[in-house]
């Protein structure tokens, strides 16, 4: 059994996507990737209008059962975080008008997931997408590469399947983990980390 998650990376002018296929043991599959462009010198509704109805119709050509999407952070460039903001607002939309559950993640919370580094670079991000993907190239460009890098995030950190969480119990390298990439097992390291602080002593 799989999960599909649509992955987005939210923007106005280039707004990436990415569609993933996740099983309960992390393998991951690609799906889709692209992204969605829109003219700075069209309308803001009508560039809002094209965001969204492509994203409706990529959810209903390969129904997914989650969207991941990029928290909206503060940034030096009003006018971007504006425009992201934007951008996110219709894909919380179109999300909620499919029915489906959205998972927001910061970016250093999405490249400590892909390759265990919370201040990873972008190119270092879309080699690890590609090894995880078992691509030979990195997925162009960048935007549609981090929709795919979000997708992953979020099909991780869900419960698949009922091992998962069990799996948490176990030491780091024991057998549950063979067959992970070092980011996942990174990844999967930092979650039962987090779970040992919770539990307490």
């Amino acid at each position: 059994m799989s999960l599909r998650v649509l992955g987005i990376d939210p923007g106005l002018t280039r707004c990436g996507v990415g569609v993933v296929d996740v099983t309960s043991a992390r393998k991951a599959t690609l799906v889709h990737f692209g992204v969605i462009r829109t003219p700075p010198d069209m309308p803001l509704e009508k560039r809002l209008l094209v965001i969204g109805t492509a994203i409706t119709a990529l959810i209903e050509e390969h129904s997914p059962d989650s969207v991941a999407l990029e928290r909206v952070f503060a940034q030096h460039n009003l006018s971007t975080v504006m425009g992201v903001a934007q951008a996110s607002g219709v894909a919380l939309q179109a999300a909620a008008a499919g029915g489906l559950s959205v998972g927001l993640h910061t970016p250093s919370e999405v490249k400590a997931a892909v390759t265990g580094y919370g201040s990873a670079e972008k190119k270092q991000v879309g080699l690890m997408v590609a090894k995880i993907l078992g691509l030979d190239e990195v997925p162009t460009p960048a935007d549609a590469a981090d929709a795919l890098a979000l997708a992953i995030c979020h099909a991780w950190r869900l419960p698949t399947a009922p091992a998962v969480g069990a799996s948490l119990a176990r030491p780091a390298g024991a057998a549950a983990s063979v067959g992970l990439t070092p980011a996942q097992q990174a990844w999967r390291n930092a979650e039962k980390s987090v779970a040992d602080r919770r539990l307490g002593p």
